[in-house]
C-alpha cells in the first residue's frame, strides 16, 4: 500500500538540499568552514581581540577559547551542516591567508520562509580594512544562488556605527527596531533589523 512516504521524503529532500560549506573566494578574502587545525590561530585573534570584541557579542564561556571548547564547537558546526540549518565560516585574508575573522549563517528556515540569518566578527587589528565588508558580498551568491534561500537576514546594535555601514554598502535593507532582541554583553539589548532578498540589487 502507498502510504505517500517516498513522495514525502523525494519533496522533503527537495526543499531541504544538504550543501557543504565551500571555499569561497570573494575581493581579497577566502572563505572556508573551519577545521581542528585552525584552532591555534582561531584562539589567538580571538585573545588578541577580546576587548574590541565583548561589546558585541554574548558574555563569552570561561573556558570559551580552550581546545576542547573549540572541538565542541566544531561538532555543532558539523551537526547543523549536516542538517542544513547553518554554516560556519572563518575568514582570510587572500594575500597570505591570514585569518581575519568568522561569519556565520544560521537559523536557515525553509518551507514558505526561505530565509536565514548572518552573523559576523571581525579581529581587531584587521577592522576598518573592508574585509568583512568583502566576505559578506561573497557569500550571497552561495545564499541566494547554492542554498537558493530568498531572504538574508542580519541585526545589530544601534550604536554599533561600522556593522551599520557595512550592511548598507553590502546592499541591506534597514526594516525595523526590535526591544530587548538579544542578550549581548550580558544584557537585553535593543537591535536594528536589516534584510536583502533574493532579487534585490547588490552592490
Amino acid at each position: 500500500m502507498d502510504t505517500g512516504l517516498g513522495a514525502t521524503m523525494e519533496f522533503l529532500r527537495s526543499v531541504v538540499p544538504f550543501h557543504p560549506a565551500p571555499i569561497i573566494a570573494g575581493e581579497k578574502v577566502i572563505l572556508r568552514a573551519p577545521t581542528m587545525a585552525d584552532y591555534p590561530a582561531w584562539s589567538s585573534l580571538r585573545e588578541e581581540s577580546r576587548n574590541f570584541l565583548m561589546p558585541w557579542e554574548p558574555i563569552w564561556p570561561s573556558d570559551d577559547l580552550t581546545r576542547p571548547a573549540y572541538r565542541r564547537r566544531l561538532r555543532r558546526y558539523q551537526r547543523e551542516m549536516h542538517e542544513a540549518t547553518g554554516y560556519p565560516f572563518l575568514v582570510f585574508k587572500a594575500e597570505g591567508l591570514t585569518l581575519v575573522g568568522g561569519l556565520t549563517l544560521s537559523h536557515i528556515v525553509r518551507g514558505v520562509t526561505q530565509s536565514c540569518s548572518l552573523g559576523y566578527w571581525m579581529g581587531a587589528p584587521y577592522a576598518g580594512q573592508g574585509l568583512m565588508g568583502a566576505a559578506v558580498k561573497a557569500i550571497m551568491p552561495f545564499v541566494f544562488e547554492t542554498l537558493r534561500l530568498h531572504r538574508l537576514e542580519a541585526a545589530c546594535l544601534p550604536h554599533n556605527a561600522a556593522s551599520i555601514r557595512l550592511l548598507e554598502k553590502a546592499g541591506f535593507t534597514r526594516e525595523g527596531y526590535a526591544r530587548r532582541y538579544l542578550c549581548i554583553e550580558g544584557r537585553w539589548q535593543d537591535h536594528l533589523l536589516f534584510a536583502i532578498v533574493s532579487d534585490d540589487p547588490r552592490p
